[in-house]
């Protein structure tokens, strides 16, 4: 009796394996969710609409894109806990995923509780203001900002983000303090500049329409280096601050996620950076490409998640 049910067992387990196994080869066969953790329209939400299509040409199944915004971009994350990990519902993770767990109490673990597939580009942190603003360069804002204590704002997508940090770290190195106008996407907080509701913003590559519209006017860039779509705009370092704000973005699913799915996944991202329409996009926006394959993507979580301890607690984030 006892072997008759060891026997049965293995049986049903070699099935099991067999029919998982199964799964894996047919990947995907239905369509695949990508949750965009922020409102729709920004920077972020149209490189996710581009890599949606990109991989849904090369996987020969439709990639759906699902807006989450809110909790400084980390509502996709959140929702990986809750998911099965087979490889159709998966988020875009913003760098702000690693900071969130040193600002507040947060749900998730980003090194134990996702699967890193790729990430796929890096979008830049630019210090705008109206074209009918007295700012004319980074040090007017400062110097402002030093004779009028408080009386400078910048709207940003949300708390805790990258475009918060690059303002943050301005206001270090310059002696000063700004007050933060969190939104729910760049879409919102270029709206309220326009409007004359703040004074400046920090947004994302997005910005680059209205620049060249004449609505909106781009002090400084957080970059190394001024990228080719931002050649006429100074770097904080050029302006005289050192503020340089890297933010590579790209997608993991919930952990446990089986090995052949994430190499079907990786490779797709990697195809979708091949793709006409998406290169185009890319160029359109103003964004770069920064391909990390699964492995390459889950070591940047672990170094970016242990040096951002260093960065919250240097600039009172917290607080």
């Amino acid at each position: 009796m006892q072997r008759r049910f060891i026997t049965t067992a293995l049986a049903c387990a070699a099935a099991f394996a067999a029919t998982g196994a199964h799964a894996q080869a047919d990947f995907p066969s239905q369509p695949i969710t990508l949750i965009v953790p922020y409102a729709p329209g920004g920077t972020t939400d149209v490189m996710g609409r581009a890599l949606a299509q990109g991989m849904s040409k090369h996987l020969k199944q439709t990639v759906i894109v699902d807006n989450k915004p809110g909790a400084g971009g980390t509502l996709g994350v959140v929702e990986m806990l809750r998911t099965k990990p087979d490889g159709y519902r998966l988020t875009l993770v913003p760098v702000s995923v690693f900071r969130q767990p040193y600002v507040q109490k947060t749900q998730y673990d980003p090194v134990k509780d996702l699967t890193y597939i790729a990430s796929f580009s890096a979008y830049d942190f630019i210090l705008g203001v109206a074209a009918d603003s007295p700012f004319k360069t980074v040090k007017d804002v400062v110097e402002h900002a030093k004779s009028h204590p408080g009386g400078v704002d910048y709207g940003t997508p949300g708390k805790f983000t990258g475009n918060q940090v690059a303002m943050a770290l301005l206001g270090k190195a310059a002696g000063v303090q700004f007050t933060h106008v969190p939104f729910k996407g760049d879409s919102e907080a270029t709206n309220a500049l326009l409007g004359g509701h703040v004074k400046t913003m920090v947004s994302t590559n997005g910005i680059r329409n209205f620049m060249e519209s004449g609505k909106v006017r781009a002090l400084a860039i957080a970059a190394e280096t001024r990228p080719p779509a931002f050649a006429g705009v100074p770097t904080f370092r050029e302006a005289g601050y050192d503020v340089v704000v890297p933010s590579p973005l790209g997608i993991a699913g919930p952990k446990g996620m089986p090995q052949a799915v994430v190499h079907k996944l990786d490779a797709a991202v990697k195809a979708a950076l091949e793709d006409p329409d998406m290169k185009r996009i890319i160029e359109n926006a103003g964004v770069r490409t920064d391909y990390r394959d699964s492995a390459a993507y889950a070591e940047f979580a672990r170094k970016t998640f242990a040096e951002e301890k260093t960065i919250v607690e240097s600039l009172g984030l917290n607080d």
